[in-house]
């Protein structure tokens, strides 16, 4: 075992402890984020080590974006993380909204079937039907640059649809 020793000035030791425990918390984190694959799980197997490095080179990227996060916030890390791995689940969540609302409004004359879709998006029939609303449906629209299909009118909500 290496050890390192820091020679420090009186009443630096505390600061010193705690930048110490904060790096190892990052460090920590980013292993949490990006973890390493294990043997076996790639394919082709000789990509293995570069599946590795490419995972190490995450770590290190989100180890910099945190600290210098944290740091520039003046925010724990690990709420940090809990906060931004929240707004990738909203931002999942939305795709998923404005995905559901293109398989139903505009896939031509026939729709995905509800069952299909519940069972790609991991949601029940019912909860297809009220996942998304004339919101989605006019982002979906403003991208693909087209209407929805001509159909009987929607019975959606007219905000979001809920928390998926």
């Amino acid at each position: 075992m290496d050890l390192l020793v820091l020679l420090l000035e009186p009443g630096q030791g505390a600061v010193a402890e705690a930048e110490f425990a904060n790096a190892n918390v990052i460090s920590d984190i980013a292993a949490i984020r990006h973890p390493m694959p294990l043997p076996g799980s790639v394919t082709p197997a000789d990509l293995y080590p570069d599946a590795c490095e490419q995972a190490e080179r995450q770590r290190v990227d989100d180890e910099q974006h945190l600290e210098a996060a944290s740091d520039g916030l003046e925010m724990d890390p690990l709420l940090l993380a809990l906060e931004e791995a929240r707004a990738r689940r909203r931002a999942a969540d939305a795709e998923i909204r404005r995905l559901l609302a293109y398989g139903r409004e505009f896939h031509g004359a026939r729709p995905y079937r509800l069952e299909s879709l519940a069972e790609a998006s991991g949601m029940t029939s019912s909860g297809v039907r009220t996942a998304y609303g004339e919101n989605e449906v006019e982002e979906v629209a403003r991208e693909v640059h087209r209407q929805p299909n001509a159909r009987k009118p929607m019975e959606r909500t007219t905000g979001d649809g809920p928390a998926l």
